[in-house]
């Protein structure tokens, strides 16, 4: 049991939110993603590290602790890679632009895609249908 507003006095939970803090700083400033995109930034933090930073005690990842698997790390991409994803608009012509510029701001929580910020219409979409380029990242 834990008093209001003292975070000393859970000290492991305390730690574990810097980290996330000062990945999502990083990741941030890395891909000179705009400020308001925190939240986005501390989720795909998250998300990776989950699958990734191996726990010392158990010598397993936390994804695996938790579902008793390894986890697929092979769909991972660089926070803010340059990416296009497919253009949903109906009324593209002949050599209308079938994709958008957008870039990779992490992993949807309900499905198997991805979050994309689409700089044209500056709003967050979620879709499988993207292509990347990490080279530009």
């Amino acid at each position: 049991m834990y008093s209001v507003r003292t975070p000393q006095q859970n000290g492991v939970v305390e730690r574990r939110n810097r980290t996330l803090v000062e990945a999502a700083r990083t990741m941030l400033i890395f891909s000179s993603a705009p400020l308001f995109l925190w939240a986005e930034a501390i989720a795909t933090a998250c998300f990776t590290q989950n699958r990734s930073i191996i726990h010392r005690r158990f010598n397993k990842t936390p994804y695996e602790l938790i579902n008793g698997r390894k986890p697929d790390i092979s769909f991972l991409y660089v926070f803010g890679a340059l990416c296009y994803p497919k253009n949903g608009r109906e009324d593209i012509r002949k050599l209308g632009a079938k994709g958008d510029i957008g870039f990779f701001i992490g992993y949807s929580a309900n499905s198997c895609a991805y979050r994309i910020y689409n700089r044209r219409t500056k709003k967050i979409m979620e879709t499988m249908n993207v292509s990347f380029d990490e080279l530009s990242a």
